[in-house]
């Protein structure tokens, strides 16, 4: 049987990570009935006093349901010109005073940060989070491909929503994704909700990088739960037609997409079974050094 786990996930059930004990258990439950096995709980960027609040909330939820592994801290050292959904004023550089910080008050329940290489400090940071035994991911960033692979080279193993919030593919700048495509050591999210990534490219990326592509949902609390009105974080975000976006523009704001429907929306687009399966499960799997 193949152990469902979304290592990239805000909420589900009408409930948000983070925001309450009961909230956070409510969203990881949202997301066992539509058939995910274990999911990271994914912390918008916050301030620094409220993201140790947030990382709290989900240790206690995690001491009474074994299903939510740890904390995904998506930022807050994330680029402005490509943050997406999270408030800026919330978004700042990984000093070493704030990643000590986060280091001392997470106590090893962090198990991916998303971090733009291009903040000041960052590739000492990355060192830092990777030798506490954290997962950095590059993502939220305008970084080129050449820091894209000093990351790497520092130890980031992770790029973030592929193609989401970050440069593309362009002739002779391949940008992060082509980076990533380029080297073994590094694994790569996709959003397979038909909405993030075009179809054809999700099955383009299963065959450039075999064993390597790991689905992910980016759900935020209208996951498994009606279309309507809805905060992620800080910010009013509006969900219809099975669309997230933050209210009053075309900002997509994470995704209403389930593990399952990830997987379907992959074999729809000609990934062989197996390989969307394994990328639901033993692929996200091994990148936590579980199983």
């Amino acid at each position: 049987m193949a152990l469902l786990t979304d290592i990239h996930g805000h909420g589900g059930g009408g409930h948000s990570f983070g925001d309450s004990v009961d909230s956070t258990l409510a969203a990881a439950a949202a997301h066992r009935a539509t058939g995910t096995h274990a999911m990271v709980a994914s912390l918008v960027s916050l301030p620094i006093a409220d993201t140790i609040t947030a990382m709290d909330t989900v240790r206690q939820a995690m001491a009474q349901d074994e299903s939510i592994l740890g904390v995904h801290l998506e930022g807050p050292f994330l680029a402005l010109e490509r943050k997406g959904a999270h408030k800026p004023a919330n978004l700042i550089d990984p000093s070493p005073a704030v990643v000590s910080e986060l280091l001392e008050a997470a106590d090893g329940i962090i198990k991916q940060i998303t971090m733009d290489p291009a903040r000041e400090g960052a590739l000492d940071a990355i060192e830092r989070f990777v030798e506490a035994g954290v997962i950095v991911a590059v993502g939220h960033t305008e970084a080129t491909a050449a820091l894209s692979r000093e990351a790497f080279d520092r130890g980031a193993s992770l790029l973030t929503h592929g193609f989401n919030a970050m440069k593309g593919i362009v002739g002779r700048e391949i940008g992060p994704v082509g980076a990533a495509m380029d080297d073994e050591r590094v694994y790569i999210e996709l959003i397979a909700d038909g909405i993030h990534v075009d179809p054809a490219l999700i099955a383009s990326m299963f065959r450039a990088a075999p064993g390597r592509v790991v689905l992910v949902t980016d759900a935020m609390a209208a996951a498994a739960a009606p279309e309507g009105a809805y905060m992620l974080g800080e910010l009013e975000v509006d969900v219809k037609d099975g669309k997230a976006t933050l209210k009053g523009t075309d900002t997509i704001a994470g995704s209403t997409l389930t593990m399952t429907r990830a997987i379907e929306v992959c074999v729809e687009a000609g990934v062989p079974e197996a390989d969307a399966v394994a990328a639901a499960s033993t692929v996200p799997r091994a990148l936590l050094g579980l199983d």
